[in-house]
């Protein structure tokens, strides 16, 4: 096995897309990205070679990936030995954005309660993912005035987050497999997989849809429901709104202030947060 990809020779043909992925090692690290930029590539008919020609658009077309996006599956195929050109992740955009209506409570649904809890807590502890999906429930410790969610990487406070989790709690525990879940966001219902069941860990994916369903759902909301002086900024966020992944939504979290839970983002969040200071002070001076 070659612990880089290599072009095939002058005469000789490329492998089978599946055979010349099955090449190249795996980036410690990145399992978890590495199979899903090979799944993505396969559909499409991509090997390694194939995606050092073309780039990485016919993938990021075919998967509707955003700029962010391709700038990491561009990251994990380098790890993984491709010699593909370096793509700046985007920044933030917008650099800030009112994101209290997603952790606000409308209905008594299920999976809106988990949602909102979600939403709520990611406010003061803007965990990837991959760290919520992990969450459990015995790190999460309500208080008379906050809650607290302790990990094995420290402690953080999160006001404004009692309604939210107490709700969420209350709903589970009317469900036995929810309420014996050791999770904080468990699956609701089964799903395809062999092993999943209700009360089971979420997949990331499955946390990913979600997030975006109720961020629509919420856009809808305050779209019918904004009295008319606030017509102008309920539309402003509700398209917005319609396009918000987490990821997106953790960065602005993050820029809005929130003490980072992971590197992940960190970064871009603090130079969007001084941007943004830089641009409101030369407002105030003009």
């Amino acid at each position: 096995m070659t612990d880089h990809w290599e072009p095939p020779l002058p005469a000789m043909p490329a492998p089978p897309p599946e055979r010349a992925w099955r090449r190249l090692p795996v980036p410690p690290g990145y399992e978890a990205q590495w199979r899903r930029l090979v799944d993505a590539a396969l559909e499409v008919g991509m090997g390694p070679d194939s995606l050092v020609e073309e780039g990485m658009d016919p993938i990021a077309a075919a998967r509707g990936w955003k700029p962010a996006t391709v700038a990491l599956y561009s990251k994990v195929a380098r790890y993984g030995g491709i010699a593909l050109p370096v793509v700046r992740t985007p920044e933030p955009d917008p650099q800030t954005l009112e994101l209290r209506p997603l952790s606000q409570i409308r209905t008594e649904d299920p999976e809106h309660l988990r949602t909102v809890a979600w939403c709520a807590l990611a406010l003061g502890w803007p965990g990837t993912v991959g760290q919520f999906r992990s969450l459990r429930r015995d790190q999460v410790h309500p208080t008379a005035r906050r809650v607290v969610v302790r990990t094995d990487d420290g402690e953080w406070s999160v006001p404004g987050a009692l309604t939210a989790w107490h709700a969420w709690e209350s709903c589970r525990g009317h469900f036995p497999a929810l309420a014996d879940s050791p999770w904080v966001l468990p699956a609701l219902r089964r799903g395809p997989g062999r092993n999943s069941a209700v009360g089971a860990q979420l997949s990331t994916q499955a946390l990913q849809v979600t997030f975006a369903k109720h961020a629509v759902r919420t856009a809808q909301h305050l779209r019918m429901t904004a009295p008319p002086s606030r017509q102008d900024w309920a539309e402003a966020l509700a398209v917005q709104y319609l396009t918000l992944s987490y990821d997106s939504y953790r960065r602005l979290a993050l820029a809005g202030g929130a003490e980072p839970v992971a590197p992940r983002g960190a970064v871009r969040a603090k130079r969007s947060a001084a941007r943004a200071a830089r641009e409101a002070a030369e407002g105030s001076r003009s």
